[in-house]
């Protein structure tokens, strides 16, 4: 099931949440949506879950508009907000049959959308406690669950993985993945090694204009620009003749050596240019020994950092 957003707007007065973006989210495809606090994320996401009215523009899931068909929207959406409300005076299984009562879940169902939720998201051993004796992890996971307890085509996450431990949010990683199988998928979070573990392209939004939009792969290649590459030479010659010899290759753009490490440079080759190979060649005519050739690819974090900092 797709998602459409066509030049969305939100405006508080003079201030522009969301400012004229357009994207689209096809069906079975996470995307992960980036951007620092205030970037308009979570405006986003409550105006694409119908929880939130935008000033201009539309979103049409799977061809239906927010504007006309509100109700038919929310039965195709599980929304876990940032923060994450829950009914913490309910047990966890009497809050789940809640959950899906409001959710039109069939009465002789519930009890099998119960279970299964509950296994899926990993609160059996909580499953009859009051939800709020549970830890935050545990609360995590029952907003997880009324997400899914519908069985939604669309999955809308908003920091999912929000006080949980390294473990909980492997596993929560791998159940967004699971899930993105079978189901359109949305998640914002803070945490960039969560977004390449789970998302198959990110947006990034700032000052509340999408600046940029693919997979992880390609962003780091676009920000890139030119090849990078660490070397290091391990040869008795001077340290000066290597770095003669590598200035002297046609296609190496920069050459800085690594302060304090021997015979050691960080090499930018030109544009569209590959220097692997000449470097190679270059150390089998002079017989030294190539001890490190390797890629350097620009960081999520430097990517995000520079596009969202003005």
């Amino acid at each position: 099931m797709s998602i459409l957003v066509e030049n969305l707007t939100k405006k508080y007065g003079t201030q522009r949440a969301v400012d004229n973006i357009s994207f689209e989210v096809k069906t079975g495809e996470i995307v992960g949506f980036l951007g620092p606090n205030g970037a308009g994320k979570t405006t986003t996401m409550k105006i694409i879950t119908c929880f939130l009215a935008p000033s201009d523009g539309d979103v049409k899931v799977n061809g239906l508009s927010i504007h006309e068909h509100q109700d038919e929207i929310k039965k195709k959406i599980g929304y876990l907000p940032e923060s994450n409300p829950l009914y913490e005076d309910m047990p966890v299984l009497e809050y789940l049959e809640y959950a899906a009562e409001l959710h039109g879940v069939p009465k002789s169902k519930i009890p099998n959308q119960i279970m299964k939720m509950v296994r899926v998201t990993g609160l059996d051993a909580e499953k009859h406690k009051i939800i709020g004796e549970l830890s935050k992890g545990y609360k995590q996971r029952v907003g997880l669950a009324q997400a899914m307890i519908h069985d939604p085509e669309i999955l809308i996450l908003d920091e999912p993985t929000t006080g949980l431990d390294p473990n909980q949010i492997v596993e929560i990683r791998k159940l967004i993945r699971e899930l993105g199988r079978e189901k359109t998928v949305i998640l914002s979070t803070h945490i960039l090694s969560e977004v390449e573990a789970t998302s198959d392209r990110i947006l990034i939004i700032n000052n509340g204009k999408i600046v940029a939009d693919g997979t992880a792969a390609n962003l780091r290649k676009q920000a890139q620009g030119q090849e990078m590459l660490k070397v290091q030479i391990s040869d008795a010659e001077n340290s000066d003749v290597i770095f003669n010899g590598l200035k002297s290759i046609e296609t190496i753009a920069m050459i800085d050596p690594v302060p304090d490490v021997e015979n050691t440079f960080i090499i930018n080759s030109k544009d569209d240019s590959s220097s692997k190979r000449n470097i190679f060649n270059l150390c089998v005519q002079n017989n030294w020994l190539l001890t490190e050739l390797t890629p350097l690819e620009t960081k999520l974090e430097d990517i995000f950092r520079e596009l969202t900092t003005n």
